[in-house]
């Protein structure tokens, strides 16, 4: 019999990508969404076969409120926690993206300790580890300082809502009934995320982000490298994390090794005959005063100066796991966004 896994975030980049492998590998897929209107959406970036079809249902919840989590996670085995707020632009009130992150992941804990779910895998990222460093190397071990000067909100949210996990699932632990099963916790942390969407969306900020970059939008690039990581690989860990022994309470740098900045993005690009991108890297001092004004410059401002390796040695020998090759990952997003632009044409 199937096991039966429910996906928050079904709708979002990293979560079409996540439903697609766990139908793959014969999961009964519960999907979260927030509008019912996304279920036709998601229905067609899967492009499912008749086959598949049956092994997809949705349910409406929303990660701000409590109504209907307990009902949705009942019967599940996995709980694969992908929903969280993510743009690059503070928001003018941080607790907007910060509640939903950290009171929203405390409401899927919830509902999966209620229905005896074996394991929840949550999808971190390495701004939980890395962001209040500039040189060197990070780990599985590190933590951000969420104290640390100029940090955007979207690294305390998920820095607050990882730690909010961990101690959870710490808490809980020492205080439970040896009868009561808690859920083993995994958390999944990657780069920043490229490569091609499933479907027509390119909404998400990394491919916003390529969008600008290929129309010759963005003059100069802001300074800073860190690792990043194809949207596929990080599906296809999230996949595999649910059900191996070995990885249960651990934390997964899911990213390359090596540091890679907006401008050997730009020189990937220019290399392969794209006209727009620019690979000037724009002096920190107009960043930070553009973030002065613009919240998006001000997001990045946190990150300015950083260049940091990874250590993922733990990710590819418990996983057996090698990264697609980053270029690879940008040419591909870029192609999926002219093909996205040039449909859009041919409908007007």
């Amino acid at each position: 019999m199937s096991k039966t896994v429910i996906l928050t975030g079904i709708s979002g980049y990293i979560g079409l990508h996540c439903a697609k492998e766990l139908l793959d590998a014969g999961f009964n897929v519960r999907g979260t969404i927030r509008d019912p209107k996304k279920e036709s959406i998601v229905r067609n970036a899967l492009a499912l076969s008749e086959k598949k079809v049956k092994h997809l249902t949705f349910v409406v919840l929303d990660l701000t409120s409590d109504h209907g989590w307990d009902e949705a996670v009942q019967g599940c085995d996995y709980v694969m926690h992908v929903a969280s707020p993510f743009r690059i632009a503070n928001p003018k009130i941080e607790s907007e993206m910060i509640e939903p992150a950290v009171e929203g992941t405390e409401r899927v804990l919830r509902a999966a300790q209620q229905a005896n779910v074996r394991r929840i895998v949550i999808t971190g990222s390495i701004v939980s580890m890395m962001a209040s460093l500039r040189q060197g190397r990070f780990g599985p071990d590190d933590w951000t300082d969420v104290t640390y000067p100029d940090l955007s909100t979207y690294v305390k949210s998920k820095t607050l809502a990882e730690k909010m996990a961990w101690n959870w699932v710490e808490s809980n632990n020492k205080s439970h009934n040896s009868d009561e099963i808690l859920p083993e916790l995994v958390v999944i942390a990657p780069g920043a995320v490229f490569g091609p969407p499933l479907g027509r969306n390119i909404s998400c900020e990394s491919l916003i982000l390529l969008t600008k970059m290929l129309n010759g939008k963005i003059p100069m690039v802001p300074d800073f490298a860190f690792p990043m990581v194809d949207v596929r690989d990080v599906a296809k860990l999230h996949v595999k994390a649910l059900t191996l022994d070995e990885a249960a309470g651990e934390r997964f740098i899911v990213a390359g090794e090596d540091p890679i900045s907006f401008s050997d993005v730009a020189e990937i690009l220019l290399n392969a005959g794209y006209k727009g991108p620019s690979n000037k890297k724009a002096p920190g001092w107009v960043i930070r005063f553009m973030g002065l004004f613009d919240r998006e410059a001000k997001g990045m401002a946190g990150f300015l100066g950083m260049h940091l390796s990874a250590d993922n040695s733990k990710t590819r020998d418990m996983f057996g796991w090698t990264p697609l090759p980053f270029g690879q990952s940008v040419l591909e997003s870029a192609r999926a966004i002219k093909t996205h632009e040039k449909s859009q044409l041919l409908e007007l």
